[in-house]
């Protein structure tokens, strides 16, 4: 189902669509129509139901997890600095 929207644009505004649409070969109403869609397709996503939610949210959680690692990270820069230079030396032909 489609509705009807009346816009009142300044002169301006409706010259550059207007050129653009003859240029792509549309109508200028069809240009607009075109436009507003794509500005508003996530707007769309946001009216999904609660149960769309729901499932939407639940298809995102299964890629969290956890991370194991080998042994401790520092966080501080003078250790990350050092394994930096340890990395960076290296010949890597163990």
């Amino acid at each position: 189902m489609s509705q009807i929207l009346t816009l009142e644009l300044n002169e301006q505004v409706f010259a550059a669509i207007q050129q653009q649409a003859q240029t792509m070969g549309l109508s200028p109403e069809r240009l607009a129509a075109t436009l507003l869609e794509r500005e508003f397709t996530q707007a769309f996503k946001l009216l999904l139901d609660e149960a769309e939610r729901n499932t939407a949210r639940a298809r995102f959680e299964r890629h969290f997890g956890t991370l194991e690692l080998d042994g401790f990270i520092g966080l501080d820069n003078e250790s990350i600095d050092a394994d930096l230079g340890r990395e960076y030396a290296s010949t890597h032909d163990e």
